[in-house]
């Protein structure tokens, strides 16, 4: 067990103004740097939306340290946190900061560039089965892909059981960047996966191809089984598995509160990071159409729009480099209902407004904590996040009364 480490950090927004009780709208976007591309936005609002200054003042408390590039953290109905290290190990961390050894019987897990230990959730009958389900990268004959198993939390909290790995994506590829990948149940029990195209050349035009599941947002049953309604079932030359495809990277994924459809936000190259509403079949247009450039400066996309495929409904350029996502549903901060958003290369917690499907406002708090890499709201809605360093850390927000 690791000693507990408190720290206490108080943040305020990233703004231009100054904040006030009630939010404010202002005229002008978040400060960011030039836009790497030239493309017009295709409808106003999509990207640069005024900044939305909500008046909070963020107290960042820290609760642990010394993980190793922590990527994920889920509550148990105790109150004690599962969270992920890339580096292979699920851990059990209490609320004080108390790690855990690793829990054990997890299969084994190539480490090497983005791959590794990725998300853990709860199965919806967790309270009576005390399943948990979490994707991986998963060394394979040719190379590696990532997979997902499920299995049973003991009691003690230390080994899972049961084992089953329930979804493979195909084809395995030699490359250790772009696995996505984000786990996220639907109010009907259906398990989406949000997958990356493996990053290189060769295989992120793979993302347009339905006979790989490679920039694919995937939909299973909780077994793995496919659902009967998936939008490919039946075509050859389409896995079943596949719910919408044209993604580059998804690593943040959460369901509308009020709608129950799912939201997802996207890595893009340099500027083109996403925010999207997959929905069944629909292509997302990577790496044909997009809002970036590619790393070397070169055009990346052949045009922004093409007809068939979906656009953004909010993109950042030049990016924030997103972790996960949530919908806010507490009522500690003032919040309800926005979208939070991980910063890694930003290093900030982003806020959007939203009224229905747009984004009408933006926020961001300069944290300074490091590359945060997934956030989680407690039954206190206090949110938890993790940042992905060397010495990963676990800190609590609150606002500052």
């Amino acid at each position: 067990m690791r000693a507990l480490i408190f720290a206490t950090i108080v943040i305020f927004a990233a703004c231009t103004g100054s904040p006030s009780n009630g939010q404010q709208q202002a005229v002008h976007p978040v400060a960011q740097g030039a836009p790497h591309s030239s493309f017009t936005p295709a409808f106003e609002g999509q990207t640069r939306a005024p900044e939305a200054l909500s008046g909070v003042r963020i107290n960042a408390e820290e609760i642990a340290s010394g993980l190793d590039h922590p990527w994920a953290i889920v509550f148990l109905p105790d109150g004690r946190m599962l969270v992920t290290e890339r580096a292979g190990r699920l851990r059990v961390v209490t609320r004080e900061g108390a790690i855990s050894n690793p829990v054990q019987g997890l299969p084994r897990v190539h480490v090497q560039g983005q791959g590794g230990l990725l998300d853990v959730v709860l199965g919806l009958d967790f309270a009576t089965d005390r399943m948990i389900y979490w994707s991986y990268a998963e060394p394979r004959d040719g190379g590696r892909g990532t997979s997902v198993a499920r299995g049973r939390l003991t009691d003690d909290l230390r080994r899972v059981e049961q084992v089953q790995v329930i979804f493979r994506q195909l084809p395995a590829r030699d490359t250790g960047g772009h696995y996505g990948s984000r786990l996220v149940f639907d109010r009907a029990g259906h398990l989406y996966i949000t997958l990356g195209e493996r990053q290189r050349p060769a295989s992120r035009v793979l993302a347009q191809d339905l006979s790989t599941h490679l920039g694919k947002i995937v939909r299973i049953n909780a077994d793995g089984s496919v659902p009967p309604d998936n939008p490919f079932v039946g075509r050859a030359d389409a896995l079943p598995q596949n719910w919408s495809y044209g993604h580059r990277n998804v690593q943040g994924a959460d369901l509308n509160p009020d709608t129950g459809k799912l939201w997802i936000v996207e890595h893009g190259p340099r500027g083109g990071d996403e925010l999207n509403i997959p929905r069944a079949g629909l292509n997302y247009g990577w790496p044909i159409i997009g809002y970036g450039i590619d790393y070397n400066g070169a055009p990346q996309h052949e045009t922004s729009a093409r007809e068939g495929m979906e656009q953004p409904i909010y993109y950042w350029d030049p990016v924030i480099a997103p972790g996960d996502m949530d919908f806010y549903r507490g009522g500690l901060f003032p919040w309800r209902g926005d979208v939070l958003i991980a910063g890694l290369d930003t290093q900030a917690l982003v806020r959007l407004d939203i009224d229905g499907e747009r984004v009408t406002g933006e926020e961001r708090f300069a944290l300074g904590v490091g590359r945060i890499r997934d956030l989680a709201e407690s039954e206190d809605g206090a949110i938890w996040i993790v940042t992905d360093e060397d010495n990963g850390r676990i800190l609590r927000l609150t606002p500052q009364s």
